[in-house]
């Protein structure tokens, strides 16, 4: 199993970027997924996340200004940032809760994708 994110970059503050997410693999069923974020010298934290049903959730200080969508037929998700701030300056990370071929279930993490924003 693998979890590719694109997109990401450098953006001026006040500006939008958009993140995707692809999961691909042996894979028989896609629970949760979220996006997280890690800045130098910071822990990662959870940035939102959103079920398969497509209930989200945010991280309380970003509500408003992102907005995490899913398309179950793609195993995708996705990231709208709008408004962005220098302090979204981080690299991001897809996560998502699988069920394998084997039946077994884990939680993936994709190799994260770098946002910067300049003031």
């Amino acid at each position: 199993v693998q979890l590719v994110e694109s997109g990401g970059g450098l953006a001026q503050a006040g500006g939008s970027l958009s993140l995707a997410c692809e999961a691909s693999g042996s894979i028989t069923s896609i629970h949760d997924m979220s996006w997280h974020r890690q800045a130098p010298g910071k822990q990662r934290e959870l940035v939102a996340s959103i079920t398969s049903g497509g209930h989200t959730k945010y991280a309380d200080s970003l509500k408003g200004r992102f907005t995490i969508s899913r398309d179950n037929t793609k195993g995708s998700i996705y990231l709208q940032m709008n408004n962005l701030k220098p302090e979204d300056t981080a690299r991001y990370y897809c996560n998502a809760d699988i069920t394998v071929s084997s039946g077994n279930s884990y939680y993936y993490w994709g190799q994260g994708t770098q946002v910067t924003v300049s003031s």
